[in-house]
């Protein structure tokens, strides 16, 4: 299995596991979240793609996961995420960088081909 499949399982794990458990703070969080990806002034595809760059810059790897699928659910192309990607590594710096090649692995996953090298 590989990391993006693992990271995957264990995020539905948890999140079921918080279900069967009836956590009132994993409900609000979730109602949050549909509150705050619903499209408004702005669209879920560009929620979703603030939400990449935000991920590459705190380094986490299931929110990069979730939100590059998200935002290509969403509508956004390869273009459009890697951009969102490059934001992420301008405003971490070097550090984001780091992150920012594991984006690229899911960004391969997701639209099924490799980005070029």
């Amino acid at each position: 299995m590989d990391k993006i499949e693992e990271i995957c399982r264990k995020r539905k794990q948890a999140h079921q596991i918080l279900l069967s458990m009836d956590s009132k703070v994993y409900r609000a969080f979730l109602d949050m979240e549909a509150a705050a990806y619903v499209d408004g002034a702005l669209a879920k595809k560009y929620k979703e793609l603030i939400a990449v760059g935000i991920s590459v810059v705190t380094d986490c790897g299931s929110c990069m996961q979730w939100h590059i699928e998200q935002a290509v659910k969403a509508g956004a192309d390869r273009q459009e995420v890697l951009e969102a990607v490059e934001v992420g590594m301008e405003m971490g710096g070097g550090r984001a960088t780091v992150s920012a090649r594991f984006a690229l692995e899911v960004m391969d996953k997701v639209f099924g081909e490799p980005s070029p090298r």
